[in-house]
């Protein structure tokens, strides 16, 4: 069975059984038929035997762990292990159109999801694609993106958006997509949300980014140059000791930087931060 899905405008497909299509209800906004575009990736998931592979690098976050390397052919491999266990295996090729999850049969659906982010990210990275983490809101015919660490409080405030602020709708609570196209830069709700599930398939002209940072205090400021940039960077997915993908994501987070208001809210969990924010960056 294969299905087609299409987030950001890239097409992308998925083959597996029926049991992998049933973990994928986050999916079906984003349905869509072959005929629409060239597909960025096409991903096969299946059960089978563990994978062999050199380690190069692991990211660990909140008891998930990827640990990235190669296979003895040089195919890129990404293992999704929880708490200690081995969900599967993500075999790539180079340009990372085509890849194969071999699952265990532990932690099924994440390591379904992160599959397809990883291809996702990877493979549209160097067509003005960036996958954030961040939350994002609409307000006024507009996208607005929250950034910041891990525990900062991005889905607190996007919350206190929709809470307070007359006409404010999530967009997404975690993953949220941005694409430049001729310039504009539009942002995409997609099938990856986070503890608030919102898999809507909208986009809206993305009318400006803000770091979050907690105090005792609401206080906003404009950042510039170097200082934008850097934020854009620490808050997108990619892989960037891959040269293409680094120069791709590069392009992308330096015309966001140089083009797109970016703010920095430092701030309390409160009504009058929420309040101090939408008047100042949608003015």
């Amino acid at each position: 069975m294969r299905r087609y899905y299409q987030v950001a405008g890239h097409t992308f497909g998925v083959s597996g059984g029926a049991e992998v299509f049933a973990l994928m209800d986050n999916y079906e906004p984003f349905l869509t038929s072959e005929a629409v575009g060239d597909p960025v990736f096409m991903l096969a998931i299946a059960d089978g035997q563990a994978v062999s592979y050199i380690e190069d690098l692991r990211q660990e976050e909140e008891g998930q762990q990827i640990v990235c390397g190669r296979t003895a052919d040089l195919e890129p491999v990404y293992e999704f292990i929880w708490w200690n266990v081995s969900a599967g295996w993500l075999v790539c090729t180079d340009d990372y159109r085509e890849g194969r999850l071999i699952l265990t049969g532990h932690h099924t659906k994440m390591a379904i999801d992160n599959a397809v982010m990883v291809m996702y990210a990877l493979s549209t990275a160097e067509k003005g694609t960036a996958l954030f983490h961040a939350a994002a809101v609409s307000y006024d015919g507009r996208g607005y993106m929250f950034l910041g660490s891990s525990g900062t409080g991005k889905s607190t405030h996007a919350g206190l958006w929709v809470k307070h602020i007359e006409g404010a709708v999530l967009i997404n609570d975690d993953n949220p997509v941005v694409r430049i196209t001729d310039g504009q830069s539009v942002v995409y709700g997609s099938p990856w949300s986070g503890k608030t599930p919102c898999y809507r398939n909208v986009s809206y002209p993305l009318g400006g980014v803000v770091l979050l940072s907690q105090a005792p205090y609401n206080q906003i400021q404009r950042m510039q140059g170097l200082e934008a940039y850097m934020v854009l960077v620490s808050s997108i997915s990619g892989q960037r000791w891959n040269e293409g993908i680094a120069n791709g994501l590069h392009q992308t987070e330096n015309e966001l930087a140089s083009n797109m208001p970016i703010w920095h809210l430092e701030c309390l969990p409160d009504q009058e931060a929420a309040n101090l924010c939408q008047t100042t960056i949608t003015s």
